[in-house]
């Protein structure tokens, strides 16, 4: 689960812009994710490759709890 920072909750996330990369036309190789906070205004990026590698900036979070607030 990717939260805000700042509100510890997703509950406000918007993905603002989203990519995603084919290296050979058929399989995903990278999705790229950018978020933003519609109450705090925080901001934030998310990017997941095929080999496993994960990546994450800005004032987000990625979890695997499930949300405190709904």
């Amino acid at each position: 689960m990717i939260e805000c920072d700042n509100c510890k909750t997703a509950q406000f996330l918007q993905i603002t812009q989203s990519r995603v990369y084919f290296e050979d036309g058929e399989m995903i190789n990278e999705i790229s994710e950018k978020y933003e906070c519609t109450l705090c205004g925080g901001t934030g990026m998310y990017s997941y490759s095929d080999d496993g590698e994960s990546s994450i900036s800005g004032d987000i979070t990625k979890t695997k709890e499930r949300p405190e607030f709904a």
